[in-house]
């Protein structure tokens, strides 16, 4: 009897060598019962409770050619974890003459071997949500704690052997610095532009887009919170920026989203995040109108005296941009010149050697990983 071999590993606590042994299995079984293999269906990393696999659609698809009367599998559970999809795909395999054999689950083809396979595929159910609801109480447990599930930390974060968080300080460098330019005025689209010409990616190893930036600026982790199923915990991250810089980036989020699309970005306003009310000592933020006449006005305004609680006019931008221009100017002595630039300097130099030995960590790392590697086939002869 022509027969195909299915095998399937999920991607709870199996590998690859999983695939090697239910396939060695199989073999075994089909040269002891006299069944010529023509064809094997591996799907790798896939759950059984669902039949939306590929290679094990392609199978049912094929059957439809008559090509093998059998389809083998190490145990029944390999070929489904759901009574519902078994006997639905089961049905179909039937129709083509095609029935499904177990290498390790004696099964006779009586009436007995009916219930015995029906009891087989219940307790292979039972067993999938059983996991299914230890996982998940698992995960809730963790996250009383505050700690990882399992999901991608996100930039600039670390997670340890007891799966709690830590800081990785390089990536942290990099979210300080995607918050600090956005809240100095810099638009999205520049910070990506500077961030991938100097080859710095994502937690994925991806370079940065408008989403990702966009998930960094509104991750309440950064400000210390835990977040699982929507609910927050404050405290129960270790904190990379502080509330009154998220603060003032959400405030221009805000500001950005309401404001109509040809109105944002025509204008640039040197001043923001910097001038402050002399009054309530509230942020000024800049805003342009036009006036009855068709005249274009910019100007800076108090947030306070938007609400009415602050007395303070707004003031034309090119007036309170030219003043601190000027006395910005003031400064530029050529001693006060000579020191920004000799710390200009220092701060290169500094990243230069912080970029060195990250590099210098990570092939030390794979160096490791090598040895280990050799060590462990070396185990396995």
């Amino acid at each position: 009897m022509n027969v195909v071999i299915y095998a399937r590993y999920s991607s709870h606590s199996q590998t690859e060598q999983s695939i090697e042994g239910q396939l060695h299995t199989c073999y075994e079984y089909a040269k002891n019962n006299g069944y010529l293999v023509v064809g094997e269906y591996i799907d790798r990393a896939q759950s059984g409770t669902t039949d939306s696999r590929a290679e094990f659609q392609r199978m049912i698809a094929d059957s439809d050619k008559h090509t093998f009367e059998g389809v083998l599998v190490y145990q029944l559970d390999r070929f489904a974890r759901n009574r519902y999809d078994s006997a639905i795909n089961k049905a179909k395999l039937k129709k083509n003459g095609v029935r499904v054999i177990s290498a390790r689950e004696n099964i006779s083809d009586d009436a007995s071997g009916i219930l015995v396979e029906g009891v087989l595929e219940s307790m292979a159910e039972y067993y999938s949500a059983e996991l299914s609801q230890k996982i998940r109480r698992g995960m809730e447990i963790n996250a009383q704690k505050c700690l990882a599930n399992g999901s991608n930390p996100g930039l600039g974060y670390k997670v340890d052997s007891e799966r709690r968080y830590y800081v990785d300080e390089e990536e942290a460098k990099i979210v300080r610095e995607i918050f600090e330019r956005y809240a100095s005025g810099e638009t999205v689209a520049d910070i990506i532009r500077d961030l991938n010409r100097r080859k710095l990616t994502t937690s994925l190893g991806k370079p940065f887009n408008k989403n990702s930036v966009h998930r960094i600026l509104n991750n309440r982790r950064y400000i210390g919170h835990y977040l699982y199923k929507g609910q927050e915990t404050p405290g129960g991250m270790p904190r990379i920026i502080e509330d009154e810089l998220f603060e003032r980036v959400h405030y221009i989020l805000d500001r950005n989203k309401k404001a109509p699309a040809r109105a944002r970005g025509r204008e640039e306003y040197l001043l923001t995040t910097k001038l402050f009310c002399g009054y309530c000592r509230e942020m000024m933020t800049g805003y342009g109108g036009t006036g009855k006449s068709g005249k274009t006005y910019h100007y800076y305004a108090c947030n306070n005296f938007k609400r009415r609680k602050c007395k303070k006019k707004v003031i034309g931008k090119e007036k309170i941009e030219d003043r601190v221009v000027l006395e910005c100017r003031k400064l530029l002595t050529d001693s006060n010149i000579e020191r920004i630039a000799a710390s200009v300097s220092e701060v290169c130099e500094s990243n230069r050697d912080t970029a060195s030995i990250k590099r210098i960590k990570v092939a030390i790392q794979e160096a490791d990983t090598a040895i280990e590697n050799l060590w462990k086939a070396l185990e396995r002869g």
